[in-house]
């Protein structure tokens, strides 16, 4: 669902996903290859939100701001199942855990790792590189590049999701069993893994 909202209407690349059950609203500028999830909330009524490419943006997120202010998704950040990000920035390369919540006036260095359940209070200057968690927060050591790399690939499988829904998602009937030769799932997670080891 897009909706325009006091003359301002939502730019999105055609090349990336908005669910039709997420909610963008005004002035969201979404760049190349994004992936919006449903119930995720963008709401660009107040200020704005600059969401760039390769990012995600998970079920059940919200995006919100006080009045006059920008909030900016670098590239590639993955903001996990649930997150709140309330006037924030988000450095580049971030993983925002499920159920996080950044508060206003927040920003998050390039390439950090934030735990679930982590609060980030109003504020907050996080440097580069940091893993942040609990509740309130707090840097418990640096990323390494090991677990960078782990973030990197994982988000891979995102960015590649815009592309795989406009070509196989659709609307369906259920089916009242299970047919005859149900292909098995691509193993996408235990590939990310192995890859991950080596």
């Amino acid at each position: 669902m897009i909706y325009e909202f006091k003359g301002f209407k939502p730019v999105i690349d055609e090349s990336s996903f908005i669910h039709p059950q997420a909610a963008v609203t005004g002035n969201v500028i979404i760049g190349k290859n994004v992936y919006v999830g449903p119930g995720a909330a963008l709401r660009g009524d107040w200020g704005a939100i600059i969401v760039e490419d390769g990012c995600n943006i998970q079920e059940n997120c919200t995006v919100h701001m006080f009045p006059g202010v920008t909030v900016i998704l670098k590239r590639s950040a993955h903001i996990g199942h649930g997150a709140i990000i309330h006037g924030a920035t988000i450095g580049r390369n971030c993983l925002i855990g499920m159920n996080a919540v950044i508060m206003d006036e927040v920003v998050l260095g390039d390439e950090c790792i934030v735990g679930a359940l982590t609060f980030i209070k109003t504020g907050e200057q996080i440097p580069d590189r940091s893993l942040v968690a609990g509740n309130p927060s707090k840097i418990i050591k640096e990323v390494t590049d090991e677990m960078i790399n782990w973030k990197t690939e994982g988000t891979k499988l995102y960015q590649q999701l815009p592309a795989e829904m406009r070509d196989t998602w659709n609307a369906c009937e259920a089916l009242r069993a299970v047919e005859p030769g149900r292909p098995s799932q691509e193993v996408l997670y235990k590939t990310w893994k192995q890859n991950h080891k080596q």
